[in-house]
């Protein structure tokens, strides 16, 4: 970030029109950028940084991206760990002017024009969140969305575990086996879009409902302002993903269901929402039924399309013997058409105390998943669920004939996944760990000697975070050492750079992260490469 701040001072003060007594001048660097000067595009052009991150290359001639210019030079407030163009305050806003009637309207938040560093699990759930600002700290993003290596490529049916021996193709080569992918979802839809993008017939997820309650071992715990900057770079790529005819559904509850109607309204644009579902839970029971309120008895699934040529299978209810005595002329109807309340479709219920191991606290009943792949997509069409949980889209799409793709990243809801697809194809993959592999390892630490020890082999082989000085801690060690096993945990967990959790697919053949000879056949045969 500094880097890039840096070197545009330095090669904007070649140009002597720029300098007043030795200080760029602001204001002229501005007036010449809204006026195209040639002089000052050339001298940016010349800096292959600055081609790379204001200029637009489209089939070879580069467009100079005025307005991200502007707003790089123009930037007044620094926020700590971000840069960040976004008032301090969540609303909706035109022109970033926050107003309360207008027609069109944008959500608005702090670190909105960021993307969040790091992971998603419950390790996370007490660290300062980082971002990266998409305008003045591209460097830092590209490396952090950067399609990962894959590695321990495994082929799994009905007998067991197989070694993997390929991906069955088309003719038009694109893979058509089931996948489940093990790993950070964000960093996993960037690794998939160079093979999958406009592929995805149909996207349903259940995320995270920033509830405050970490129910389900995912963090579930974000502020406002996370929980949508979290969201936000998720659907961008998501949409990517998705075929021009394609899908998507997001279920969600109170908390923030309104706030993520009018993001989805802005990324996949207001004209393709098709519907609000609402899903009648029932009667509530245990703790739910307990509040000194209404009590709460729906969650909503927002539905919205990539374009206006969609996919619609429209869905009916058969007619009760009752109903056709009663009006004989419902014989020639195929049944009561399925309105935007769902009252039939009860919530999962518990397996049993011999099956608990397979059963997931928020588990959503198949017959729901069911009805939404039946009713936006068609047989072989590829379904994607990047919040897998316990994997209840597989179980819904094999049932259907149709390709899926799921991305989890907990172990142990990988195993339930693994239990309950014991009669499906799939190859399971895992994106390749390098900081991750040291963020497992500090969470199983057990000892401050070991802690000591493992902090050693970091500064050697581990992305540390660039505000860690090392010289610094080395020379207070006693204070470290004087720490709580839990906060020298949490310290060390601070200091490891979140944007290297996984291997870049630029640094394959890197020999420091010993990538196989297997892992590499994989990765040129997924990346078509």
């Amino acid at each position: 970030m500094e880097n890039l701040l840096d070197d545009l001072k330095k090669l904007l003060k070649k140009d002597e029109r720029l300098v007043d007594k030795g200080k760029l001048h602001k204001n002229k660097i501005m007036e010449l950028a809204l006026k195209l000067d040639k002089d000052l595009l050339k001298l940016l052009y010349s800096n292959d940084k600055m081609k790379k991150v204001f200029f637009t290359d489209i089939e070879g001639v580069f467009i100079f991206d005025k307005d991200k210019f502007i707003s790089f030079v123009s930037n007044k407030q620094f926020l700590p760990d971000s840069y960040t163009a976004f008032k301090n305050k969540i609303g909706l806003t035109v022109d970033d002017e926050f107003i309360s009637e207008k027609k069109d309207v944008v959500l608005s938040w702090p670190y909105k024009d960021c993307v969040l560093e790091g992971g998603m699990t419950k390790e996370d759930q007490n660290r300062d969140e980082i971002f990266w600002n998409e305008t003045l700290a591209p460097d830092e993003i590209s490396r952090l969305l950067e399609p990962k290596v894959f590695t321990n490529a495994k082929k799994i049916d009905k007998d067991g575990e197989h070694n993997f021996d390929g991906f069955r193709t088309d003719i038009n080569g694109d893979i058509k086996d089931n996948l489940i992918i093990k790993g950070n979802n964000l960093l996993a839809l960037h690794s998939l879009k160079k093979r999958f993008e406009g592929k995805v017939k149909l996207i349903y997820i259940d995320p995270p409902y920033n509830t405050g309650n970490d129910s389900f071992r995912y963090n579930d715990d974000f502020n406002h302002s996370s929980w949508l900057t979290f969201m936000k770079n998720r659907l961008k790529i998501a949409k990517e993903l998705l075929s021009n005819d394609g899908s998507i559904y997001i279920q969600i509850d109170h908390n923030e269901s309104h706030y993520l109607k009018v993001l989805m309204d802005e990324i996949f644009e207001r004209q393709y929402f098709q519907r609000e579902i609402i899903w009648d839970l029932g009667n509530p029971s245990g703790y739910k039924s307990l509040a000194n309120n209404w009590i709460r008895g729906h969650d909503t699934i927002l539905f919205y399309s990539k374009s206006n040529d969609i996919i619609f299978n429209k869905k009916y209810i058969p007619y009760s013997d009752s109903d056709i005595e009663k009006y004989p002329e419902k014989k020639e109807r195929q049944g009561l058409a399925i309105t935007d309340v769902w009252k039939d479709i009860p919530p999962a219920q518990k397996w049993g105390k011999e099956k608990y191991e397979h059963q997931y606290d928020t588990q959503k009943p198949i017959k729901l998943i069911k009805r939404i792949i039946e009713a936006s997509s068609n047989t072989e069409d590829l379904v994607l669920d990047f919040f897998a949980g316990s994997g209840t889209t597989a179980v819904a799409a094999s049932q259907l004939s149709r390709q899926f793709i799921l991305v989890e990243q907990l172990e142990d809801t990988q195993n339930i996944i693994k239990n309950r697809l014991n009669e499906t194809n799939y190859i399971s993959i895992e994106l390749m760990k390098w900081n991750e592999n040291f963020i497992q390892m500090i969470l199983k630490a057990n000892s401050k000697e070991e802690l000591m020890t493992l902090f050693k082999i970091m500064e050697e082989k581990a992305y540390l975070s660039y505000k860690v000085n090392i010289k610094e801690i080395d020379e207070n060690t006693k204070d470290f050492g004087d720490l709580s096993i839990e906060n020298q945990k949490r310290f060390l967990l601070k200091c490891v750079d979140k944007n290297h959790l996984y291997v870049n697919i630029g640094d394959i053949d890197d020999e420091d992260y010993a990538v196989s000879k297997q892992d590499k056949k994989l990765n040129k045969e997924f990346y078509n490469i």
